[in-house]
């Protein structure tokens, strides 16, 4: 762990995209004691710390949370060979000696949360002994406030306890921390939060896509919610709703941002900002959610491209027959969110498979687009107070919420009246609202139904795997140790603990 601390540091010096993990700053190069001198240095040095959410949206969080639930599932290519470290997350079948793991997509998402906490720390360290615009610092530490926040809020949900560093990583010694206990992380993050909102503009006065109070205000309570703090929650969250600034758009679909338009609009709470072209700002994970082989043919009316080519591989992160069937009839959201293909190579029988639709939109150059994908939607906003309500024994005025999101969608109004029965209403409406927008396997783990789900999904699976997209081919069938690790956190990064003496 010492040296990838060391090296995250090292990367938030130079302020750059640059994902490398250096080990030494050369002498040559700008340190933190030349380069923080004006505002303008706060303003890359936080530009850099929201660098690391394109890689965890764009590769990481699909497969830790998404993948690791009972909405998607991947489509087996027998030619292409083993690839373990997805399917055993999808499989929860995460190899564990230890309480670590090998598994290099839980290592990755671990190694960019920290490094978008080692930018924030060299940030918030900084920026109150530098004169600038007291408004505009306000802003710039708000915002580091919360991707700090952000970072260990998913540490926390990953991995329970953590190394929780608060201060830059000087030398080497101070690298490895033992890990603080999951109630110290989420009182640090509350704490940051807490500090962050006052700070920070609103969704008026901000610049879009950076962070905003009415964000900071939504992550703040999700923290709460996952902790069963209610009432905290309702408090939190009644500002953002009564803004006025945010409201749900006309059609569903319509939430959701375009190749290069209808970005941070008026549902958007929060998202992460992707641009096709040669910059190294873009997203190509409509591409890593197609399932495989596909042919340039088969794939070019999906993304509208000029240059369409095949992809081969495994298919990842597709919709199951179980969150298909979620839908309730009549309900827009499914044609919206779930398409489907016939691929002419597929091993697969029937050869028309289902893709994540959602997200679609046409662009130019293949592999490369410029969707934004959505951390926080106001429909979420309207959902978490929902359940905040009903769960104070409010139900009376957590259904019309409720009804809000449903009305949407096209659906009548909810018959669930009682607190137990509007529990399951929201739980069910938060996966249909919220589909393939990572957040199922948090919901499951957060209301402790691992058990109660996963285990006769596993079940499904290895009952009919033909339903779940294994080809009608001899020894094509799930693997022996399919569903056999149903912990609510990950284990640690190998890879990390080889380097530090707690864990």
């Amino acid at each position: 762990m010492k040296k990838y601390i060391i090296g995250l540091l090292s990367a938030s010096l130079f302020l750059t995209s640059c994902e490398d993990f250096l080990t030494v700053v050369p002498e040559t190069q700008l340190s933190s004691a030349t380069f923080f001198k004006n505002q303008n240095d706060f303003e890359q040095a936080v530009n850099a710390a929201y660098s690391p959410l394109r890689t965890i949206t764009n590769d990481r969080s699909w497969l830790l949370s998404e993948m690791h639930s009972d909405n998607t599932y991947y489509v087996r290519n027998v030619l292409f060979g083993a690839v373990d470290n997805q399917e055993d997350l999808a499989d929860f079948s995460v190899p564990e000696s230890n309480g670590t793991t090998a598994n290099v997509h839980v290592l990755n998402q671990w190694r960019q949360d920290y490094l978008i906490i080692a930018r924030t720390n060299q940030i918030l360290a900084l920026i109150d002994e530098v004169n600038f615009d007291a408004a505009v610092k306000g802003n710039l530490k708000g915002q580091a406030l919360f991707l700090r926040a952000y970072a260990y809020f998913e540490l926390a949900r990953y991995f329970g306890s953590v190394p929780l560093h608060l201060t830059p990583v000087a030398v080497r010694s101070e690298a490895a921390l033992d890990l603080s206990p999951e109630p110290a992380v989420y009182a640090q993050i509350e704490t940051d939060l807490v500090a962050a909102i006052p700070l920070l503009l609103d969704k008026a006065a901000q610049q879009p896509g950076r962070v905003t109070s009415g964000a900071a205000r939504t992550l703040l309570a999700n923290v709460y919610i996952n902790q069963k703090k209610w009432a905290e929650a309702e408090q939190v969250l009644s500002p953002v709703i009564s803004s006025g600034q945010y409201t749900l758009m006309a059609s569903y679909d319509m939430a959701f941002s375009e190749n290069a338009a209808n970005k941070n609009n008026a549902e958007s709470v929060f998202e992460v900002q992707f641009i096709e072209g040669a910059a190294g700002l873009q997203g190509n994970f409509m591409y890593q959610f197609m399932p495989r082989p596909i042919s340039a043919a088969e794939l070019q009316p999906i993304m509208g491209t000029n240059n369409a080519q095949p992809i081969d591989g495994e298919g990842n992160n597709i919709p199951t027959p179980d969150i298909i069937a979620a839908y309730e009839e009549g309900d827009l959201r499914k044609d919206a969110s779930i398409g489907y293909v016939f691929l002419a190579g597929a091993f697969q029988d029937p050869k028309t498979l289902p893709y994540i639709k959602k997200f679609e939109s046409a662009h130019s150059q293949h592999n490369n687009h410029g969707m934004n994908f959505p951390i926080y939607r106001y429909a979420e906003v309207l959902l978490f107070m929902a359940e905040a309500l009903n769960e104070q024994g409010k139900t009376a005025q957590a259904i019309p919420l409720l009804n809000q999101v449903r009305s949407r969608a096209g659906l009548a109004a909810t018959t669930a009246s009682g607190q137990a029965d509007v529990r399951e209403a929201i739980f069910k409406e938060r996966r249909v609202e919220l589909a393939f927008e990572n957040k199922r396997w948090f919901d499951i783990q957060r209301t402790d139904r691992i058990q109660e789900i996963i285990v006769p999904f596993g079940q499904r699976v290895v009952a009919n795997p033909r339903a779940y997209y294994y080809p009608p081919i001899a020894g094509a069938v799930p693997r022996n140790n399919v569903f056999t690790n149903l912990n609510k956190f990950y284990a640690y990064p190998a890879a990390e603990s080889d380097l530090s003496p707690y864990f």
